[in-house]
């Protein structure tokens, strides 16, 4: 039996984390929400997550500076970016802090679920 995997949600957006939440869960992902960088980096250390998708503007909090915390901390969690402020600087920004993926929003459900299905590759 195959152990469910989970994905962390950062999005200060209540509706938008929500959504993705939902979305995730329908198509068999354990999902845990965080409304800030703060909770992220808070959250009870025995949780398992595998995958973080990440957004880059928290209301103040930047997902790329948590980004690179995370990496400067050795955690080698994947990462997949989303945003609504799409940049060419933003983007490069994002990808050289190590990202799986880059999405703008409004995010399609298809190519939200590819981005985690890149960032988790099938077990075994």
């Amino acid at each position: 039996m195959s152990q469910q995997r989970t994905v962390a949600v950062v999005d200060d957006n209540s509706g938008v984390r929500q959504a993705t939440q939902v979305l995730l869960d329908v198509h068999g992902f354990n999902t845990i929400g965080f409304s800030s960088a703060k909770d992220f980096l808070h959250r009870d250390a025995s949780t398992r997550i595998d995958c973080v998708l990440l957004d880059i503007d928290l209301g103040g909090e930047c997902g790329i500076a948590l980004r690179r915390r995370l990496k400067a901390e050795g955690c080698a969690l994947p990462v997949i970016f989303m945003t609504g402020l799409d940049s060419d600087a933003v983007r490069q920004e994002a990808i050289d802090a190590g990202c799986v993926d880059f999405l703008k929003k409004p995010v399609e459900p298809q190519q939200l679920l590819a981005a985690v299905a890149k960032a988790l590759p099938a077990p075994g």
